[in-house]
């Protein structure tokens, strides 16, 4: 359960990290996520989770 909840708190700082960094740049790239057709996002969401799950693999 620590290592879950280390986790969730890591996922937490790198999510705020680029609200905090640069608020304009991310008001901007959520505007253009806005217009985005829903394909793209899913699409993007995808890939996000391959890069994921093929690092995990190599880390494990």
């Amino acid at each position: 359960m620590k290592f879950f909840l280390t986790l969730v708190g890591l996922i937490f700082v790198l999510e705020g990290l680029p609200y905090v960094a640069s608020p304009e740049a991310m008001r901007k790239w959520l505007r253009q996520l806005v217009n985005m057709e829903p394909g793209q996002l899913r699409f993007m969401g995808l890939v996000a989770m391959a890069v994921g799950f093929t690092l995990l693999w190599l880390v494990r």
